[in-house]
């Protein structure tokens, strides 16, 4: 199911709303809408346009939450970082990076990207505030004045927030990189996500007794510092191994003028739900259980493995490492990735064997 919906391209990003940025959105402005001033407009206006300029501040809100996404976005993309998208959801806005800068320097930069764009944000907006109210007596009060200061107040505190040394929030990285000039990069996460975790507990035991919505948080930050945790230690792992180190060299493949009936009893007897199709020397495409699933009993005669394959196959060359293949199951949601030369397929590749080998490397 797609949870996401696209709504534009900036810098040649996709952007992207998540369904909980679609669930969230009008709490927020119903948040504004109740709140006295200064950090709302219950009672400054008609309900009706009370609760729409509520809706507009939580706009403009997750607006500079985007900025602040495409501050780390502008940096990482100058340092070659394929983005692949920004989305925007519950907690605020997410860049999917392809990879994180290993080099100190520019993962600090990176990371403190976003809480710059929001503190300037925040002061610029705070600037004009204090200026308006000097040269324009009447805007005091008015609800272009709350509504700036409420944009400027939590830019700020955004920006602050983000600061905090802990994974997944930018301060975390920043920790990291402080940490990476003075030891190797997989114990600087391992010491960064560690603190990360300290302090999500500490969060979650001083919510327990004032803030439920801090538990919250904290969940979402000690989850984040450990999968940032786990998914360092295994990239670098696996990146001192090439894949033809790993992968199976004896390939099943079926081919294309097989029946879809004669490949669903072939898929029982050799018990796996994937296959490359070959011809001769030539790869064709991958047939998977998804493909046959849908076809109906009586089809399964006529319908020949050529007529449901997936002729787009992901692959990788034998000399590629094997960090690159977890990264392309990881990316791809797929369990197996086929290793071919030119067509010629070589082996293939599975999240099992990946797995197997960081246990063996591990003890």
């Amino acid at each position: 199911m797609n949870t996401s919906l696209k709504i534009g391209s900036i810098m040649g990003i996709p952007v992207k709303l998540h369904i909980t940025f679609l669930l969230i959105l009008p709490v927020f402005a119903l948040v504004f809408s109740i709140n006295e001033p200064p950090l709302g407009f219950a009672g400054t206006t008609p309900l009706i346009l009370n609760y729409a300029l509520s809706l507009l501040t939580t706009i403009l809100l997750f607006v500079c939450i985007l900025l602040h996404e495409l501050g780390h976005s502008y940096i990482a993309k100058s340092y070659g970082v394929e983005i692949k998208d920004i989305t925007l959801l519950l907690f605020g806005g997410v860049s999917s990076m392809e990879e994180i800068p290993r080099e100190p320097s520019q993962e600090l930069r990176m990371a403190f990207a976003g809480p710059f764009v929001s503190f300037v944000i925040g002061f610029g907006l705070l600037a004009l505030h204090i200026m308006a109210i000097s040269f324009i007596p009447s805007y005091s009060g008015t609800s272009i004045y709350l509504m700036v200061g409420i944009l400027a107040s939590i830019n700020i505190v955004l920006g602050l927030f983000n600061l905090l040394p802990a994974f997944p929030m930018d301060g975390g990285r920043l920790l990291r990189a402080w940490y990476a000039k003075r030891m190797s990069y997989i114990k600087a996460t391992h010491y960064a996500a560690s603190f990360g975790k300290i302090f999500a507990v500490m969060m979650g035991l001083f919510g327990l007794f004032f803030n439920p919505w801090l538990i919250l948080i904290a969940l979402f930050v000690y989850i984040g510092a450990s999968e940032e945790d786990k998914q360092t230690t295994v990239t670098i792992g696996l990146e001192k191994h090439k894949v033809e180190d790993v992968m199976s060299k004896e390939v099943v493949s079926v081919l294309p003028e097989m029946t879809v009936e004669d490949l669903s009893h072939f898929m029982f007897e050799n018990k796996h739900l994937g296959y490359p199709v070959i011809q001769g020397n030539s790869l064709k495409g991958i047939v998977t259980f998804t493909d046959i699933r849908n076809i109906l009993p009586n089809d399964r005669f006529a319908t020949l493995v050529s007529d449901i394959m997936t002729k787009d196959v992901i692959s990788l060359s034998s000399g590629a490492n094997a960090a690159e293949a977890f990264k392309i199951m990881t990316v791809n949601n797929i369990g197996r990735v086929l290793i071919a030369d030119d067509d010629d397929v070589k082996g293939i590749l599975s999240r099992t064997d990946l797995m197997r080998l960081l246990m063996l490397e591990s003890e």
